[in-house]
């Protein structure tokens, strides 16, 4: 299973790892990435956790599609389904 989050070029931190260091550069910095991704992502209570992942993974590529500011990237780590448990 790969999970993806949304990040900037400048965050010197990975929000896997360090993801309240990675949160305080962000939101600091004015970019509210979690709340970018919220704001675009299509869900609802009804999905499957899988599907609610899907939508997660389709806003942070729309995001990027129409990367204005050519700052935002994709993190991306992959997870063994023995780390998701």
């Amino acid at each position: 299973m790969i999970a993806n989050m949304l990040s900037t070029t400048d965050n010197p931190y990975n929000p896997f790892d360090n993801f309240d260091e990675w949160y305080e550069f962000d939101t600091s910095n004015g970019y509210h990435s979690c709340a970018y991704v919220d704001r675009i992502t299509i869900t609802s209570n009804e999905l499957s956790e899988e599907d609610d992942a899907l939508a997660i993974d389709e806003a942070i590529d729309e995001i990027i599609k129409f990367n204005i500011t050519g700052n935002y990237i994709k993190v991306s780590r992959e997870f063994m389904d023995s780390d998701v448990a």
